[in-house]
């Protein structure tokens, strides 16, 4: 057991240096081609922060451990939104980019809905793996597009991405950082991954809770770290920018390479089907009207994530550890916490766009 959590943790920390080092070399390459600070931000960076997730969810599906796979993206992109915009928002109130709430929530959105409905017959199949990466490249050259018919909008993301222009390194060192994050992510994968499913096995917790809670929180921690910086800098819309873009890149980069390469597709449990894909649906659909309050994140909000987040992690552990007050901590949160919530948000919204017209 010792042996186990000594190789998960360093496969955490594997996988954090590595796709810092990945993030890092690809973008200065990136820069050395011109390409835009906004679909560096957008793409570059945002498949980066996703690299562990794909390299986590990869590696368990070949390994046979699907479960782990999905349970680490729908996992992820619960705890992208409720965890690291709630800690960033609660740091300071987040500036939401109008592109983001035009363009970047609503395509979040719709893909977690097709996630979902191609999930329906309990299989994403590697035709379902296709479809989603082909639409990750229909995305990538709308960006593109976007940043020649729009350079204005360079400017949400200059600040991040300022200083690759100027720290344009040698091409081999770059390439050489490249390589190092892949082959880094793919060992820290493996390490994390089996030792994870070691732990399961001792505790009795299904792969699925295990890739739904320490998986996805341990390839979230690039996330983690770019936008709690960003907050911490002040570059506010990165933060949100970062997380919407790992979220659209976990489903039809991660979810669709995994689903293309596997011989059989990756399997969707019911207990995924019937309650962590909806929570993610849901979460993605209650940032846009959020968002388009008031074009920001406030505290409040950020404390309202962070609560939705404690909840659902309650649940999770409830289920795993088979508790008898299950029940009635799911009666609580359907007939009363859902509702106020839902009221709270409605009223939130409303305040939001009537101080925005009286500005």
């Amino acid at each position: 057991m010792t042996h186990a959590i000594v190789f998960l943790l360093l496969g955490l920390v594997l996988l954090v240096i590595s796709a810092e080092s990945l993030v890092r070399g690809a973008s200065r390459l990136a820069a050395a081609f011109g390409i835009s600070p906004l679909v560096v931000g957008l793409t570059v960076v945002a498949f980066g922060t996703s690299a562990p997730e794909l390299a986590v969810s990869t590696v368990a599906t070949f390994s046979g451990q699907a479960d782990i796979g999905l349970g680490n993206i729908v996992g992820s992109n619960i705890f992208n939104v409720l965890v690291i915009l709630g800690l960033s928002a609660v740091i300071t109130p987040l500036v939401v980019a109008k592109q983001l709430v035009r363009l970047d929530v609503p395509v979040m959105i719709g893909l977690s809905i097709l996630m979902w409905i191609m999930g329906l017959d309990q299989q994403i199949s590697r035709v379902d793996g296709v479809i989603l990466f082909v639409i990750a490249i229909f995305y990538v050259t709308y960006l593109i597009r976007i940043s020649r018919r729009k350079p204005v909008l360079e400017a949400e993301y200059a600040g991040e991405f300022s200083a690759s222009k100027k720290e344009k390194s040698s091409w081999f060192k770059n390439i050489v950082m490249v390589c190092i994050g892949i082959g880094g992510m793919i060992l820290g994968s493996k390490w994390l991954v089996d030792s994870a499913v070691l732990i399961a096995r001792q505790f009795g917790v299904s792969e699925l809770v295990i890739g739904l809670t320490i998986i996805s929180l341990g390839t979230s921690l690039p996330e983690v770290a770019t936008s709690l910086i960003a907050a911490f800098r002040g570059e506010k819309d990165i933060a949100v920018g970062n997380v919407i873009g790992s979220n659209i890149f976990n489903i039809v980069s991660v979810l669709g390479i995994s689903a293309a390469v596997s011989p059989k597709g990756i399997p969707v449990p019911l207990a995924a089907l019937h309650f962590d894909i909806p929570i993610m649906v849901g979460i993605a659909a209650v940032c846009l009207p959020l968002f388009y309050a008031r074009y920001r994140v406030s505290r409040l909000n950020g404390i309202f994530f962070i609560a939705i987040y404690a909840a659902y992690l309650t649940d999770l552990l409830m289920s795993a550890t088979g508790s008898a007050h299950l029940s009635a901590f799911r009666h609580i949160m359907l007939y009363y916490a859902l509702p106020f919530a839902a009221i709270s948000l409605f009223v939130s919204v409303w305040l939001g766009r009537r101080s925005l017209r009286a500005a």
